[in-house]
């Protein structure tokens, strides 16, 4: 099984291919949960994402023959940036598979460390089988992006980094897609200190490790649907599932809607940018998926910020919304003239801003003589979410809150 020592030695391959991100502390977080958070910013190493870790360390331990055939993988985005931008470092061709949805703004960055794409699939298993085809027609070298323990050891750097620089650490949270992520780590937190907590984050919609845990042995999923295309997987590995079932202390589980809440967090409080799967571990974190105790020092690892800004537009949207930051709503008022004036008088002294406004006097479910008026507007959160419509229904005028 994987050992510190691999972890020790894959650092000393990857040099200074990889950055060494820094930890920083949250007063935000901290106040939120009562415990002292750090957030270890991977979103800030090359290619923004932790993949260039392990990809750097697979290739470093290729023979001279499997360089000289070339490497193919498949990925849902960030792996393929690692293996890209290692791949073209050290000479070596690269052909990447990824799903047919994957985010535009990753396929264009794999393409721009200089490996050849293919698409092919809805998500990264079936994107996986095509890359294994590529292998045997092309006598390609595979390189998995999790269930391998050179890529596993390259990922674990992290470990090592999160417990020299903050040694008083209690808890690391890592999120799970395949597992080499939190297995690395947890191989190299629990060697230098095996009082360490590792806990392991999982999209509701990925969720296989869970139920690979009560069962022995790694289970497939018939699909997966999150927002955090990073740990999308229908699988976890089983190189990875032994080092989780052995040295993962705890797996939780959130939902889209808090990784979400989590991201639109990070950007407003932290000024950080996350994508989904980056986001999972502070989700948990701040919706108290696992124990915490007043004081406990505990990192969140934001392991990626590449977020396809289509994806970012929504997923601030629905978080906003979900803090009471944005609000549609839908009133019926006389059609007559004044009477959308009036209206818009009481939102502006509640304070509220219109973003955008609809008034549709041929609605087929209002009377003769009233018109439907749809209101897009800012608020200030829920409390004044709850003012605005109290006064809007005190005023006679029946209110639908839309979004």
């Amino acid at each position: 099984m994987l050992s510190l020592a691999d972890v020790q030695a894959a650092r000393d391959r990857i040099g200074d291919a990889a950055a060494h991100t820094p930890i920083q502390y949250s007063n935000t977080f901290s106040r939120f949960t009562k415990a002292e958070i750090y957030l270890k910013c991977e979103q800030f190493q090359r290619t923004g994402a932790f993949k260039i870790r392990g990809a750097t360390n697979r290739i470093a331990t290729l023979s001279d023959e499997q360089r000289e055939a070339g490497v193919v993988t498949a990925s849902a985005g960030n792996h393929a940036q690692g293996v890209a931008l290692a791949a073209t470092r050290a000479g070596v061709d690269a052909k990447i598979v990824m799903p047919e949805n994957a985010p535009i703004s990753k396929v264009k960055a794999t393409e721009g460390y200089g490996a050849s794409i293919v698409l092919h699939g809805s998500d990264y298993d079936e994107a996986q089988a095509r890359a294994h085809a590529i292998e045997e027609e092309e006598d390609r070298f595979y390189l998995h992006a999790f269930d391998d323990e050179d890529v596993m050891a390259g990922q674990g750097t992290i470990g090592l980094e999160i417990v020299e620089d903050l040694p008083e650490v209690d808890t690391v949270v890592v999120p799970i897609g395949g597992g080499g992520l939190i297995s690395g780590i947890a191989t190299a937190v629990k060697g230098l200190d095996p009082d360490v907590r590792v806990v392991g984050v999982q999209a509701e919609g990925a969720s296989t490790v869970a139920d690979a845990l009560n069962k022995g042995h790694p289970v497939a999923v018939d699909a997966v649907d999150t927002i955090a295309d990073g740990i999308a997987v229908r699988e976890v590995g089983s190189h990875t599932f032994e080092v989780i079932e052995e040295r993962v202390d705890e797996v939780v589980t959130v939902s889209d809607r808090e990784i979400a809440m989590a991201i639109t967090n990070l950007l407003e409080r932290s000024k950080l940018l996350a994508e989904g799967a980056g986001a999972a571990a502070l989700a948990a974190t701040l919706e108290g998926k696992f124990e915490t105790t007043e004081g406990e020092v505990v990192v969140p690892l934001v392991c990626g910020g590449n977020i396809d800004p289509n994806v970012l537009t929504t997923v601030l949207m629905s978080g906003l919304i979900e803090s009471g930051r944005y609000l549609r709503l839908r009133t019926v008022l006389k059609d007559q003239p004044g009477t959308l004036t009036e209206l818009t008088r009481i939102v502006a002294d509640q304070r509220a801003n219109i973003y955008g406004i609809q008034h549709d006097r041929t609605a087929r479910d209002i009377g003769m003589g009233s018109a439907e008026v749809e209101i897009d507007l800012e608020t200030r959160g829920h409390e004044h979410v709850a003012r605005l419509v109290d006064a809007l229904e005190d005023r006679g005028y029946p209110v639908e809150i839309l979004v």
